[in-house]
C-alpha cells in the first residue's frame, strides 16, 4: 500500500486526492457552516445557496427548530432499528405522511434512507401486488444511481456509461416537453401524442397484463425543470386505471413544499397509487418514503420491505420539525412568494436576454433554458454554462444547472430565504446572464 502524506495543502487538494473523481461537484468550495440560505466556506468566504443541497433544503439550512429537534432526539435513541422494535418517531412520521398525502383511499408509508431506496421499492411493491414485469418510465427523467433506477433514467451519460447490463422490463416514453416538443406536433396536442405513444407501447411492444406501474416526476428535476401540460397528469391516471396500472409519483425533489403545495401533484389534481418523498422531508437528514394505498404497501411478505438504517430516529425527528415547519410558519406560503419573485426576475431576464430561450417552473421550483438562438432553440454549450456557474460564484451565488443539454440554469432556493438575499441572487443571476461573453 502506498504511503500517503501527512498533510495537503488545503481541503480542495484533500479532494482530490482522497475522493474519487466519479463523485463529480459543481464549484471548488469546500463548506464549513451553513445557515438559512447562506453558506461559508473553509476559507470564510460566504455564498448565497441557490442550489439548496439539490432540493434539500427547502426549510433551510440548520433551522433552529429542526436542529433543537435532532439534539433532543439524540439524547433520547440514536438507533433501535425499525425491524427490532420501531421508534415512535418512525411510526409518527407515517402518521403524518399518511394523512398528508392525496387519493381518497386507505394508506400506509414506509421509510428508508435515499429517493433512489424509494424508486427500488416502490418497483417491487408494485410488481408484488400486480404479479406483472414491466414498468414505463419516461424520457428524461432521473430516479436515481442504484441499478433500476438508473435503468428508469431517462437519459443514458454519464449514469449508465461503461456499468452494464441492466434490469429488464423497463420502457420509455416522451415526457410532454412544451419548450422542446416532437417535430411537426402542435402544443395543444402534446398531451394527446406523448398519451397515444403510451397506447402504442402496449401494442406494439408490451401488453397492459405485462406493465405493473408507470413512474413520472409531476415536474421533471433533473431533465430540466419541465412542468408537463395540465392535463397530462390526469390523462395519465386515467391511462393507469383503463388498464389496472399503478401509478408511481416520484416527488422526490418536487415534493415538501417546493412548487407551494405539499406535493406537486396535488396541482393537477391527480393521486398516485404510491408516492415517493425524500430531499426537503428531513431538512438535510437522510430519509425517504413512500406513502400508497395500503393494499399495494401491504404486497409484500413481512420482511420484504426494511433495512437497517431505514427511518433513522435522528432524521424521523427532523422530518417531524419540517411537517412543523408546514403547518406554523407557512412554508407553502412561502414557496408561493419565493415563486413569484423568481419567476417575475426569470420572465423579465428571458424578454431580455437573447440566450434565455424559457422561463418555466411551479411555485419555487423554477429554471431558465439558456440557448444560442431563440429561433432554433440550439442548446447553449457546456463552456459557457460552465462559465456562468464561474461567475455567479465568483459574485457570492452557487447555483447549478439541469437538463438533458446541461443548459438549464436551476433554483432550489431555500424557501425560507429572505427578500434581500433572493433579490441580490436573482440580480447576480441576471447580471451573468446579460453581461456573458460568450466562448
Amino acid at each position: 500500500m502506498p504511503t500517503l502524506p501527512n498533510k495537503t495543502a488545503s481541503p480542495l487538494a484533500d479532494r482530490e486526492r482522497y475522493i474519487p473523481r466519479g463523485l463529480a461537484h459543481y464549484h471548488p468550495v469546500v463548506v464549513e457552516s451553513a445557515s438559512g440560505a447562506t453558506l461559508r466556506g473553509v476559507d470564510g468566504r460566504e455564498y448565497l445557496d441557490f442550489a439548496g443541497g439539490i432540493g434539500v433544503l427547502n426549510a433551510g439550512h440548520c433551522h433552529p427548530k429542526v436542529v433543537k429537534a435532532v439534539q433532543e432526539q439524540a439524547a433520547k435513541l440514536i438507533h433501535s432499528a425499525v425491524q427490532v422494535a420501531p421508534p415512535r418517531v418512525y411510526v409518527e412520521v407515517c402518521r403524518k405522511l399518511v394523512e398528508a398525502a392525496p387519493g381518497a383511499f386507505a394508506k400506509k408509508a414506509v421509510l428508508l434512507n435515499t429517493g433512489a431506496e424509494a424508486v427500488e421499492t416502490a418497483v417491487k411493491l408494485a410488481r408484488a401486488f400486480t404479479r406483472r414485469p414491466g414498468i414505463v418510465s419516461f424520457e428524461g427523467s432521473f430516479h436515481g444511481r442504484t441499478y433500476m433506477a438508473m435503468r428508469l433514467n431517462g437519459k443514458h451519460k454519464p449514469l449508465r456509461t461503461r456499468v452494464g447490463p441492466f434490469p429488464g422490463d423497463v420502457y420509455h416514453v416522451p415526457f410532454p416537453n412544451p419548450y422542446r416538443p416532437p417535430a411537426g406536433v402542435a402544443a395543444k396536442d402534446l398531451t394527446r401524442y406523448c398519451m397515444g405513444r403510451l397506447e402504442d407501447l402496449l401494442t406494439t411492444t408490451t401488453a397492459p397484463e405485462e406493465v405493473a406501474a408507470v413512474i413520472i416526476e409531476p415536474v421533471q428535476g433533473e431533465g430540466g425543470f419541465i412542468v408537463p401540460p395540465k392535463d397530462f397528469l390526469p390523462a395519465l391516471r386515467a391511462f393507469c386505471d383503463r388498464h389496472g396500472i399503478l401509478l408511481i409519483i416520484d416527488e422526490v425533489q418536487a415534493g415538501f413544499g417546493r412548487t407551494g403545495t405539499l406535493f406537486a401533484c396535488e396541482q393537477a389534481g391527480v393521486a398516485g397509487d404510491l408516492l415517493l418523498a425524500a430531499k426537503s422531508i428531513a431538512a438535510g437528514l437522510p430519509l425517504s418514503a413512500i406513502v400508497g394505498r395500503a393494499d399495494v404497501m401491504d404486497s409484500l411478505e413481512p420482511g420484504g420491505l426494511g433495512g437497517t438504517y431505514t427511518g433513522n430516529p435522528l432524521a424521523c425527528a427532523a422530518a417531524l420539525a419540517v411537517f412543523g415547519l408546514v403547518e406554523t410558519e407557512d412554508l407553502l406560503g412561502k414557496a408561493k412568494r419565493v415563486g413569484e419573485a423568481i419567476k417575475r426576475s426569470f420572465d423579465k431576464l428571458a424578454k431580455a436576454s437573447p440566450i434565455v430561450g424559457e422561463s418555466r417552473g411551479l411555485g419555487a421550483m423554477r429554471a431558465i433554458e439558456l440557448v444560442t438562438d431563440k429561433r432554433t432553440k440550439a442548446p447553449l454549450p457546456e463552456a459557457d454554462m460552465k462559465r456562468i456557474l464561474e461567475l455567479c460564484r465568483e459574485k457570492g451565488l452557487l447555483v447549478i444547472k439541469a437538463g438533458g443539454h446541461g443548459n438549464v440554469l436551476r433554483c432550489l432556493v431555500p424557501l425560507t430565504v429572505g427578500d434581500a438575499h433572493l433579490a441580490r441572487g436573482l440580480k447576480i443571476i441576471a447580471d451573468v446572464v446579460l453581461g456573458l461573453k460568450r466562448s
